[in-house]
């Protein structure tokens, strides 16, 4: 487990794909289990370790994820994510160049429960959520486009479903029409930073995690 940052109060994880950040009904191990086990040894803590998961990331994704180490840090970090006062910023891979190279998205979304999966559609619908976000070309390798994403909006599957909505589906991500799954069943969706005000230091944070060491991901990145 990397840990990318730790005082009093928060706690970052840089998430490797394919882990859980809370446990659901596979009751595979999760990244909420291992940060709590460390807590308990690192600070020699019997009993129930306090570890408010903040916000998730998808399984198949991999980089920044928060945790609160009070129930005061839980308490403020979740009112900043209502406020949308927490920025966060991806990168993703894709075979298709996106045209404009950059651009504003904005999609209304619906989520499909029995699957697990967002739809995007242009015009709003009943049922659908605005879902918007910043998309932006950084680099190229001789196969794929690395995009840097800033999601205006929180929904599921946001960003995957609003990049297959423009012909750019993430590598990997068959779910969204990606051609062929990754070996590992991850996508090539990664949370690059998150910034923030500190909860009780009240000074800005941002908190960046490098993606996973692997081929393609090295291509663009190093």
């Amino acid at each position: 487990m990397e840990i990318l940052y730790e005082d009093n109060h928060v706690l970052a994880v840089n998430k490797a794909p394919g882990m859980l950040v809370q446990s659901d009904i596979t009751g595979d191990i999760c990244l909420a289990d291992m940060v709590k086990e460390y807590l308990k040894k690192t600070y020699n803590k019997p009993g129930n370790v306090f570890t408010g998961v903040v916000h998730r990331i998808d399984r198949p994704v991999s980089g920044v994820v928060l945790f609160a180490k009070t129930g005061k840090a839980l308490e403020r970090l979740n009112q900043m994510f209502k406020d949308r006062t927490i920025s966060k910023m991806y990168w993703a891979v894709v075979k298709n160049k996106p045209n404009p190279p950059q651009a504003t998205l904005v999609h209304y979304l619906i989520k499909d429960s029995k699957t697990n999966k967002s739809k995007a559609y242009p015009d709003p619908l009943p049922n659908t959520k605005r879902s918007e976000l910043h998309y932006e070309l950084l680099c190229q390798s001789q196969h794929y486009y690395l995009l840097q994403i800033t999601p205006i909006t929180g929904r599921h599957h946001q960003i995957r479903a609003q990049l297959a909505a423009i012909g750019c589906p993430i590598k990997g991500d068959i779910k969204y029409g990606f051609d062929r799954p990754n070996p590992d069943a991850s996508i090539h969706l990664h949370a690059r930073s998150i910034t923030f005000m500190h909860p009780v230091k009240k000074t800005e944070l941002t908190i960046t995690a490098n993606p996973p060491k692997e081929t393609v991901w090295n291509a663009l990145t190093l």
